[in-house]
C-alpha cells in the first residue's frame, strides 16, 4: 500500500506545479483572487506561515512585498524549487513538515496562516483535524487562517463529462451519494456545508468562504474559448463581486475558509 506521500510525490513528480497558477486562466484568476484575500489581513512586516507551500508562488511573492514568511512544504522535490525560487529573497524561510505535525513551529507565532494545499489531500479524519488543529496553534489570538479546499462537485464537472460520469460517481461518493474521502483519490473535494463542518467547537470564528476560480477551469477546455488580457481583468473584478454568494460555491474548483482565531 502507497502511503499518502508517496501518492502525492508521484503526481507531483510528473505535474509542474510551479506554473500551475500562471499557465491559465483558471490559474491566473485563482492566484489574483487569493492574493485579494491575503491582502485583506496582511501588509509589509506581516508574519505569515504558508503551509503547503509547493514551489512558493504565494511564499515568495509576499516574501517580495516585505513580508516575513515561513515556508513549509511536504515534499522535497517542491521544497527544491522553492529554495531556488527564493534566491536573494529576504525574509523567507523555507521547511519541509507535514501538515498534521508542525512541532518545529512554536504556538501563537504568526498573524497569518495559509493551507492552501494540504486540504485537498488529507483523507483520514483524524489527519484532517490535526493539520486544523495544528494551523490553529501556531497563529496569533486575533490572528487570520485561510484555507483552501476543493468543491466536490466541480470536481465532477471538470473531470468527468468525458465518457468517464459513472468512474466519478464511484470514486466521489458512495450508493447513497454521501461524499467520499480516500488517499488514492489523490485530490479529495468536500461539500461546503461538509468543510465548513469541521470548524465546529473549535477556537475560530468564520469570516466567510469564497470561491477562488469559478467556473473556468472545464470552460477553459472548450476549443473556442478565448480570453483577452482586458476580458481577464473585467472578469476578476466581476467575480469578487459574486465569489461569496453561497448559490455558487459549489460550482467553483478552488474555495477558501476563512477564519479568525479566539
Amino acid at each position: 500500500m502507497s502511503t499518502r506521500k508517496e501518492i502525492i510525490g508521484g503526481f507531483y513528480g510528473e505535474y509542474d506545479e510551479d506554473i500551475r497558477l500562471i499557465k491559465s486562466r483558471h490559474g491566473q484568476l485563482e492566484y489574483r483572487m487569493t492574493m485579494n484575500y491575503i491582502h485583506r489581513y496582511a501588509s509589509e512586516g506581516t508574519r505569515i506561515l504558508e503551509i503547503g507551500a509547493g514551489t512558493g508562488r504565494y511564499s515568495v511573492a509576499l516574501a517580495k512585498e516585505g513580508m516575513d514568511v515561513t515556508a513549509v512544504e511536504l515534499l522535497e522535490s517542491n521544497l527544491e524549487k522553492l529554495r531556488k525560487n527564493s534566491e536573494g529573497v529576504p525574509n523567507i524561510h523555507p521547511f519541509q513538515g507535514d501538515a498534521t505535525d508542525l512541532g518545529m513551529l512554536e504556538d501563537d507565532s504568526f498573524d497569518v496562516t495559509l493551507v492552501f494545499g494540504p486540504m485537498y489531500h488529507l483523507y483520514e479524519e483524524d489527519e484532517v483535524s490535526r493539520a486544523i488543529n495544528e494551523a490553529v496553534r501556531v497563529t496569533r489570538t486575533g490572528g487570520v487562517i485561510l484555507f483552501a479546499f476543493l468543491s466536490v462537485f466541480a470536481i465532477m464537472y471538470a473531470n468527468y463529462f468525458y465518457g468517464r460520469w459513472k468512474e466519478g460517481l464511484e470514486e466521489n461518493f458512495t450508493e447513497d451519494y454521501k461524499v467520499k474521502h480516500f488517499k488514492e483519490q489523490l485530490f479529495t473535494g468536500y461539500d461546503i456545508a461538509e468543510f465548513e463542518e469541521l470548524f465546529r467547537n473549535r477556537p475560530v470564528e468564520h469570516i466567510t468562504t469564497a470561491g477562488t476560480d469559478g467556473l473556468l477551469e472545464p470552460i477553459e477546455d472548450r476549443p473556442d474559448f478565448l480570453m483577452s488580457d482586458e476580458d481577464m481583468d473585467s472578469l476578476e473584478k466581476w467575480y469578487m463581486s459574486f465569489c461569496e454568494k453561497r448559490e455558487l460555491l459549489g460550482m467553483t474548483n478552488h474555495l477558501l475558509y476563512i477564519c479568525r482565531k479566539n
